[in-house]
């Protein structure tokens, strides 16, 4: 007999607005105007405190002032074309200089009454609109999202205010954003890095509200909440608040978590709070990101990159939001306490009428603690070597060292470096391998022409542990400053975790992975079939399972295949491009708790043909499919419990199964699955999954 989930309260109140939200999509229902960075109680309570000398406000008005003053020369273009790094760069800097004025401007007539500035703004906007044809080259989309919220904001001030903005240059306006920025940004681009999403995401937004266009605004919020690859909030923000681009420099991050907020911050304007989800996400981004330029040093799941270590004036917003929710953001407010006494526009852009009534203090936003911090650490927990274990420096061979240890339980250390290996390691039993934490790697030659980092070397292999190292599986070990540039899912190798492959159920016998890292495979990160008594425990395993052959959606970060007397414990199970964190075919006897199982291309667990499987006290967010699937291929799963998980803004359901027998679902905290009020489909029909 199947439970039925019960729904936090919390989790019920976020379910709840998104429900609404929904609603009010379908019956069309209008837009406040002016709506989108501030609505109109908003732009008055900004004006009383200008006109009232109250500061910060004085003095960000009289810097706007000075920046909207200056000489303008207005130069519009037919085609705007920007490369990387802004090679070429025809018209780019042209047009955002144009929107932030036209912004400026727009502001400054509502603050002064000026006609001039009405003038000047509405100039801008004119003679782009009668002008420009397209965006062309690598930046063609990032310059479009980055300069398209600006232009709506000026817009929306002009159109609802006497600047004398006339009805023919309004809808040529329209015509603009509808011609040649929609057509560009409609599509997104998840496959960037994440600030590109971002952006777009942020002034698709505001084109919906312009254009009194609910659908576009409500695609919009969709993939704010779950666009694939690195595209949607908790895509780019991991439950920790690292980011997605925190390998990459400070700059793009701040960029990243400014249009993610920004794009959060036009839906609040429109009724829809996106701050406040995945326990704050955006704040914990916002946190992490302002405590490492600060000096401290947040955990991360990468090389957090020193580059353009310095503050964006980005902050004031957020930090004003949080506090008036009463969330303490002690480093976002240190950040935006530094940028103040220069800033203009950000500052005044920050005040909402309803900030004047702060609601209680809820103290600092909560990263995530679950599987948090799994891997290979810097200092392994466990540093005693055993008694007659064989220490190897990088450069010795692993192989040999193996052989001779093969049966003996005895362990083989790997000191800290790149240990590079000339082929296949084939693991003996009775033996354990342990390195020295995170800066312990080893590395398949990519000059080896071969597949898998390991496999087994006997059939029947037992007793054999892995523990506190790192399996590098890309062809190169340097990652690169980009951390989009050589993910996995762009390939160009075909390359393999651990490969454990037995001929029947349980001929392997006890093997153990702890505080292991493997990473970059494009075939499974770790594929055991065929064994009994397998402990993973607190490794991670991430960005495994590309779309190489035998094609997309077979490999995943975990595949357990015919195996039996499983614990997944504390695990991270994130982000493979094509495939599940967990993938349980054929399996009997498996528990799989307290894991971080995130941003898989596929579903976050997938049960298969297995019995007695229980999954609990995990968090499975952002997964591109269902979170949780027991899917039926000819008899179906049976006695399966998932209970006691948060499951959350998965773009399928919650928890799918079909033809499961004796399933027990209870007690599970939903929000944000899918598009749909039910965040569970359970059928007893024999669907077979197509795709």
């Amino acid at each position: 007999m199947m439970k039925r989930s019960i729904l936090p309260s919390v989790f019920s109140v976020i379910l709840m607005m998104i429900m609404t939200f929904n609603a009010l999509t379908l019956k069309g229902q209008g837009f406040l105007h002016p709506g989108i960075d501030q609505s109109a109680k908003d732009l008055a309570e900004m004006k009383r405190f200008v006109a009232e000398g109250r500061e910060p406000y004085k003095a960000a008005f009289q810097r706007m002032k000075e920046s909207a003053d200056k000489e303008f020369t207005i130069r519009p273009h037919t085609h705007v074309l920007r490369g990387p790094y802004a090679k070429p760069n025809i018209g780019g800097e042209d047009l955002m200089n144009g929107a932030r004025m036209a912004y400026d401007c727009a502001l400054m007539w509502y603050l002064t009454g000026e006609r001039r500035y009405a003038d000047k703004s509405i100039g801008i906007i004119n003679a782009w609109s009668s002008r420009i044809w397209d965006f062309d080259y690598n930046d063609a989309k990032l310059l479009a999202g980055l300069t398209g919220y600006l232009f709506c904001n000026a817009a929306e001030i002009l159109r609802y205010t006497d600047a004398g903005w006339k009805p023919a240059s309004i809808d040529a306006f329209s015509h603009m954003l509808m011609t040649v920025h929609y057509p560009l940004l409609r599509q997104y681009f998840p496959t960037a890095n994440g600030n590109w999403n971002g952006a777009i995401i942020h002034s698709l937004l505001a084109i919906g509200i312009f254009t009194d266009n609910r659908e576009i605004f409500s695609n919009a919020v969709d993939n704010f909440l779950h666009a694939p690859v690195n595209g949607g909030i908790f895509k780019y923000i991991y439950p920790n608040g690292q980011c997605q681009e925190s390998p990459r420099d400070q700059g793009h991050v701040q960029l990243g978590l400014d249009e993610f907020s920004g794009a959060a911050r036009i839906a609040f304007t429109q009724g829809v709070d996106l701050f406040s989800i995945g326990d704050d996400r955006i704040a914990l981004g916002f946190e992490y990101t302002a405590r490492f330029l600060f000096g401290e040093n947040p955990h991360c799941y990468c090389t957090i990159s020193e580059r353009e270590k310095r503050l964006r004036d980005n902050y004031e917003y957020v930090y004003r939001h949080y506090a008036a929710k009463g969330v303490e953001m002690p480093w976002t407010k240190r950040a935006a306490d530094s940028l103040r006494q220069k800033a203009g526009r950000s500052v005044l852009t920050a005040v909402r009428a309803s900030f004047s009534s702060p609601m209680a203090n809820k103290g600092a936003p909560k990263p995530s603690k679950t599987a948090y911090i799994s891997g290979a650490t810097t200092v392994p927990s466990d540093m005693e070597i055993p008694a007659g274990s064989v220490i190897l420096e990088p450069g010795q061979s692993i192989q040999q060292a193996l052989d001779a240890l093969s049966g003996k339980g005895l362990s083989l250390v790997l000191k800290n470096g790149i240990h590079t290996f000339p082929q296949t390691l084939k693991i003996p039993s009775g033996i354990t391998i342990r390195g020295e934490g995170i800066h312990t790697i080893l590395h398949l030659d990519p000059a080896s022409g071969m597949r898998e980092a390991m496999v087994n070397a006997d059939i029947d292999m037992h007793d054999v542990t892995i523990r506190d190292l790192v399996i590098e599986v890309s062809n190169r070990t340097d990652p690169g400053s980009d951390p989009n540039t050589n993910r996995s899912f762009k390939s160009g190798y075909n390359r393999g975790g651990i490969l454990f492959r037995a001929l029947r159920e349980g001929q392997m016998k006890n093997i153990a992975l702890i505080n292991l890292t493997v990473r970059n495979a494009t075939f499974d990160g770790v594929h055991i079939a065929g064994a009994e008594h397998v402990r993973i425990d607190r490794c991670d395993f991430s960005e495994n399972g590309s779309s190489i052959v035998p094609g997309p959606r077979l490999q995943h970060n975990l595949l357990l295949r015919h195996v039996r007397n499983i614990l997944v414990s504390g695990c991270r199970l994130v982000t493979s491009p094509y495939g599940c964190g967990v993938a349980l075919d054929h399996c009997d006897t498996a528990s799989v708790t307290d894991c971080e199982i995130a941003r898989n291309g596929y579903f976050g667990l997938l049960v298969s043909e297995s019995r007695n499987i229980s999954a609990s006290r995990n968090l499975i967010e952002a997964n591109d499919r269902s979170g949780v699937m027991m899917e039926f291929l000819h008899r179906g799963s049976m006695h399966v419990k998932v209970h006691d998980n948060v499951i959350r803004f998965n773009t399928g359901y919650g928890v799918e199964s079909h033809a499961t027998t004796n399933l027990s679902v209870s007690n599970n905290a939903y929000a944000g699955n899918g598009n749909q009020e039910a965040q569970e489909k359970i059928g007893r029909d024999k669907t077979i999954i197509m795709q």
